[in-house]
């Protein structure tokens, strides 16, 4: 079984809605392999509960499985479970059930029945108004089509809009919670398993670090018969009817390729086709779009892989395929994996570090409204400028502004200036708060400019404490 960590809150929101014997209809949703129906398992594990896991196949069968559900429910020492004629008569003998007591009914991977019966959506509207309502009926629908469920369920144009007395969008666990399966390993460690799987639950059990993460990459990723090596393209083949196009994108931007015009070029398709995929990757949690903070989206829109363990399999599978297939990649993994790296995490060093002081950070300067980086061209000197860490607050005109360096080696004051002359080429502040992030510790000279109070200095171990 896998290890369940982390998801309190959520579990205490679902139990306090649970013991308000009310009728409830919660839409759960999140990108596939994120953890929502371990969640839903573990807060109906004490609870008389309907759980019905739609499948991709026709309406007819689907029935049949909602039948099961119900039967199992009802008498879970039956050999032979009866079938409802239809969907009114499985649904009727829901309503009936939730009369007598308090009932969870669960419909998981709720695209799938949607699509298979098109009217599903306008029966549970249908009964939610005229029976449910009034009732103790506990229904959670729970999807990982993000823009369907999103479009199909809590869009306007749904026949259930306005029924939700409730959602969860069940987003990938961050740094400091990724730490928690694997208490016993360093931060360096810990911060590497999360820029692997991206806090995503499934794929930090699945990776299965006991001691040693090389070793567990060697056994569950870089090798044909793990399961994380055929992941991205089984996650692919699932959801996309095209995924030839969209592996070559993803590629694209895991080599470098950020702005639409580059991705154009490497993948040789059209900008309308290709808008049209990075769209629905995007959808999907894999490609985030982003804009440099305080500006409007343009030219200076690039295209990021927002999945960590896409990003990293993207990054060295391919180019590792021929080793990996004739099994000798363990003979070049410390050349041709493990030296990337401290490049590999630069990416997302900055992401931990942002979710820092968001989440984590005892006090800071300003009251934060927005994060992100900023980019562009220092005027004087005719070059390109990129700031790591950019934070917003409630006073207009102040700003912190943040280094990440996912290095060994300390980080001196020459960073301080950088970092100052980076300011006034952002040039939006009158007051700039500088924070500088290291990995490998700072200088005795960056650390008393921090004493005079020039900066503040956070090492990866702050990051964590």
């Amino acid at each position: 079984m896998e290890k369940f960590y982390c998801r309190e809150e959520e579990l205490r929101k679902l139990n306090a809605r649970y013991e308000n014997e009310e009728f409830e209809c919660l839409i759960i949703y999140g990108r596939r392999r994120v953890g929502k129906t371990a969640l839903i398992n573990r807060f109906c594990a004490d609870k008389p509960t309907i759980f019905f896991s739609a499948l991709n196949t026709t309406g007819k069968e689907n029935l049949k499985a909602l039948s099961k559900a119900i039967m199992s429910y009802e008498k879970p020492d039956a050999v032979v479970a009866p079938e409802f004629k239809s969907y009114d008569d499985a649904l009727a003998e829901i309503t009936e059930l939730a009369r007598e007591q308090r009932l969870v009914f669960v419909i998981d991977e709720y695209p799938y029945l949607a699509k298979a019966k098109p009217a599903i959506s306008a029966m549970l509207q249908h009964l939610i108004d005229h029976q449910w309502s009034k009732g103790k009926l506990y229904l959670i629908l729970c999807g990982s089509s993000m823009s369907f469920m999103e479009n199909q369920v809590l869009g306007q144009e749904s026949p259930l809009y306005g029924r939700r007395t409730g959602q969860f969008k069940i987003e990938p666990l961050d740094y400091k919670e990724t730490a928690v399966f694997h208490p016993e390993l360093t931060y360096g460690d810990n911060a590497l398993i999360y820029g692997i799987t991206g806090g995503v639950p499934h794929y930090i059990n699945k990776l299965g670090v006991k001691k040693d993460i090389d070793e567990a990459l060697l056994t569950n990723l870089f090798d044909r018969s793990g399961y994380l090596y055929e992941e991205p393209a089984n996650l692919l083949k699932q959801e996309l009817r095209e995924p030839a196009i969209y592996n070559a994108i993803i590629k694209a931007i895991a080599e470098g390729s950020s702005r639409a015009a580059d991705i154009c070029g490497k993948v040789q398709e059209t900008s309308t086709t290709v808008l049209k995929y990075l769209k629905t990757l995007m959808e999907l949690g894999i490609v985030k779009k982003e804009t440099p903070l305080t500006e409007k989206a343009g030219r200076k829109t690039i295209y990021l892989l927002a999945d960590n363990f896409f990003r990293f399999w993207y990054k060295f599978v391919p180019n590792n395929a021929n080793a990996i297939d004739s099994g000798r990649i363990a003979r070049i993994y410390s050349q041709t994996v493990k030296r990337y790296f401290s490049d590999y995490m630069g990416l997302v060093f900055e992401k931990m570090c942002q979710d820092y002081l968001l989440y984590y950070a005892k006090s800071l300067p300003i009251e934060l409204v927005d994060i992100g980086q900023w980019w562009g061209t220092d005027a004087q000197k005719k070059k390109q400028v990129q700031i790591d860490i950019v934070a917003t607050g409630i006073t207009p005109d102040a700003y912190i502004i943040g280094s990440c360096k996912y290095r060994n080696e300390k980080i001196g004051l020459d960073e301080l200036e950088l970092l100052r002359d980076y300011a006034r080429v952002f040039g939006k502040g009158t007051k700039y708060y500088f924070y500088i992030f290291s990995k490998g510790g700072f200088t005795e000279g960056l650390l008393q400019a921090a004493q005079r109070g020039e900066v503040t200095l956070v090492t990866l171990a702050d990051l964590y404490n």
